[in-house]
Formats: C-alpha cells, structure tokens, sequence
C-alpha cells in the first residue's frame, strides 16, 4: 500500500520539512531537500526555479509568517526512483491544493517539482 512505502514516507517527511519555518529560513537546509533541476509553479502563479526560491525563503521578515497547516496528504510511487505527493495547505486564510514529485538520487529524495493552486473553501 502506497502508504506503507518507505519511499512516499521519505517524500511526506521532506515535505513536512520544507514546511517548517525553521528549515525554511535556512538555505542550506532548503538546498539539501530541492533537487538541482528544480522549479515550482506557486499559488501566486510565479514560476521559481530554485535559486529564486531559495533566496526567497531566506529573506527576513519582519513579521513571523502563521503556521501552514496540512491536510489530506496522499503519495504514491510512480517508479522506482519518483514520488508523486498530493495535499492541501492552510495559511493565514488562504488555502492551496498542492502536487509535489520527489524523485530519488545518490543524495536521497530531493523535491524535483512543486505546484500550488489556490482555492476557496466552502462551507458543506
């Protein structure tokens, strides 16, 4: 079961990682989790590479960002060495259904893409 994979547990826990405020604020903790060839389409509908969203997380800010919050985090094992991740966040008021691939090299998983989209959330 997709759940029980070591290599989707690998990719959920680097995940998790790169949503940690203290990861987040060091590059070099970043770079170690992004793969070399990385790129996001973010919920602002930018494209980073990875250089950009290094340095983007690494800038300082004033005021302390609210915790982002994870819900519905799924994997599966695409291949042997590729992990596709699906989950939504929440910060701040601002939801994002998020799709992550993880792919495997000598270094470990290492986030190859990510992608955001925003979204509302309705009442049921």
């Amino acid at each position: 079961m997709p759940e029980h994979d070591p290599a989707v547990t690998a990719a959920i826990d680097g995940e998790l990682a790169l949503l940690d405020p203290q990861v987040r604020r060091s590059p070099e903790r970043v770079a170690a989790l992004l793969h070399p060839d990385f790129h996001e389409f973010g919920a602002s509908g930018r494209h980073w590479s990875r250089a950009a969203i290094i340095a983007a997380l690494a800038e300082p800010s004033d005021v302390e960002s609210p915790a982002v919050v994870t819900s519905r985090m799924r994997g599966v094992r695409l291949a042997p060495d590729l992990v596709h991740l699906t989950f939504d966040t929440e910060r701040d008021g601002r939801h994002a259904h998020r799709s992550s691939l993880w792919r495997r090299t000598d270094a470990g998983w290492l986030l190859y893409f990510h992608q955001a989209t925003p979204f509302s959330e309705r009442p049921e």
